[in-house]
Formats: structure tokens, sequence, C-alpha cells
């Protein structure tokens, strides 16, 4: 774990629980693709930069979840680098209470506000800032969370970020967290059909090849759109249809799970209603979903 693994002359990835990318302007000045978890990752990646003679010029954030930004403020602290992100993930960073306070739709109890979900504090510059390293191109990847980006590297290299999860936690937790759920269709669409030497998926193995692990992440999303439009075959409310998943694919239930989760099946909710194939009704004071056939 946190081993550094070449891509190219200028480019590596750090692997570990959410994969981060290195990739260097000149021989001593690097930049970060993401920080990983919390302070602990972030002590870790600083030794790798130490122990190659890299100085930490900036870290470009993906997105605003905990496991992506939780180094940045170690790293900000000890270094002065900049961090840029973009567009509502900019204003996650620079508030994270938002991300535990979004997917629990309301103020987050104290078993939400843990690293896992709520990173610390950072001061974030935009893409546009003159700092930036002009050579990456900003890819949007939409869908996962509000305005989720990924890079592409001259020697192209794409990190992509969460677009795109890995079959074995696929088959093991079958519903990944999803906001959008027809702009991360899109999403896999225009993901499918890029090209590329080598892809960097956070949360998968790299691969020159993405086509098939973006089919087979399509394939999951239109299951459990079938298992939720099955499941309202006669009214339902939320809580029963969560349940329903949760039994069906044997997840554990907890709180992490339950907004993660629960955010999502909402999302395929707003999907699934959007273009007529559930409804919803609300009857003795409660909200009640139903298939539309």
């Amino acid at each position: 774990m946190y081993e550094l693994v070449p891509l190219s002359d200028r480019c590596y990835a750090i692997d570990c629980p959410a994969k981060i990318g290195v990739y260097l302007t000149s021989p001593t000045d690097a930049y970060l693709i993401d920080s990983g978890n919390d302070k602990d990752a972030g002590r870790k990646v600083r030794q790798i930069l130490e122990q190659n003679h890299w100085q930490l010029r900036g870290i470009l954030n993906t997105h605003s979840n905990a496991d992506h930004i939780g180094g940045n403020r170690y790293l900000q602290n000890q270094t002065g680098c900049k961090i840029f992100s973009a567009g509502i993930e900019a204003a996650f960073t620079q508030h994270p209470i938002l991300e535990p306070s979004f997917l629990y739709g309301g103020y987050p109890c104290k078993d939400l506000r843990h690293k896992f979900l709520l990173a610390q504090q950072s001061d974030v510059s935009d893409f546009r800032d003159e700092a930036f390293p002009k050579e990456i191109e900003v890819i949007p990847l939409h869908g996962h969370f509000f305005d989720m980006v990924g890079f592409r590297t001259p020697e192209q290299i794409v990190f992509l970020a969460d677009c795109v999860s890995s079959q074995a936690t696929l088959e093991k937790y079958a519903v990944s967290f999803i906001y959008d759920v027809d702009a991360y269709l899109q999403t896999l669409d225009a993901v499918e059909k890029m090209q590329a030497k080598l892809f960097v998926p956070s949360h998968a193995e790299i691969t020159a090849d993405i086509k098939p692990l973006v089919q087979y992440n399509r394939s999951k999303v239109f299951e459990i759109a079938d298992f939720i439009r099955s499941a309202c075959a006669e009214p339902i409310i939320f809580e029963q249809l969560l349940q329903r998943l949760f039994e069906r694919y044997r997840l554990t239930m907890n709180f992490e799970q339950y907004v993660l989760i629960g955010s999502t099946v909402r999302s395929y909710l707003s999907w699934l209603k959007d273009q007529g194939q559930v409804d919803a009704m609300f009857e003795q004071n409660l909200l009640r979903w139903r298939r539309v056939d």
C-alpha cells in the first residue's frame, strides 16, 4: 500500500485506497491528483515526495468526497501548496460539513461526523488560476458527484476519479454511489469512447482498456433500476424500499451505508420519476412510490 507506480516519464500513481496521481512539471516540481483519505495518507504521500526529492506545488482535486481530499489540509499546511477545484466541489472542499449534511439531508449526528465523510477544511483555487499546470486537460465527469472531473496528462494518462467502480466492489456491494443517474450514464458513454495510453480509476485497476469496466458499471445501473421498479409494483414507502434493497444484496445497514445508499436510491427514484417509469403519491401523510406500467 502507498506504492509509487510509474505510468510515464513524468506521471505516477500512488497505489492506495483512493489512488493518487503524481505529475511532474520539472524534475523537482510535483502536482498531486487528489490527496488520500486523511492526515495519515497525507503524511505518507509527503514521505514519498521527499524520498524522490520532489517539491509539492499543488493538488488537483477530482471532487470533494472525503477520501479524495482528506490529505489536503495536512499537505497544504506542511508545504504551502495550492489546491485546485471548481464549482460545487470547491464549496464542499472549503466547507466539508456540506458532505455529511447533504447525504443525511439535515445536520449530521456524530455518527456521520468522522473522517470517512467529513474531511478537514482546505483553501481552494480555481482551475483557471495561473499556477494550475496548463498542459493538464480537465475532463468533466458528472454523475457520481456534483462537478467531479478527471485529468488527462500530455502523455495521455487519464485519471478517472470515481466514475467507475471495480467489478469486485460491485459484486460485493452492488450499489455504487451516484448523485445524478442520467449524468452518470452520459459520463459512462463518454468514457467508453475515450482514447488514452492508460486509464487510472481511483477505485479500480489501472488499465489500457476501460471499456469492459464501463460496460459492467452500466449494467449494474440498469440492474439496480430494474430492482427498484420491481419493488414499486405496489405502492411502497422509501424505508421499505431501502430495506428490500439491502436484503436483496445482503448488505449491512449502518449510518454510513444508510446515507450513501439511501441518497443513491433517492437519485434513482428521481431519475425514474422524470422518465415516467415510477410515480409518487401521498397517502395518509406518507410518500409512497409506485411503478408506472
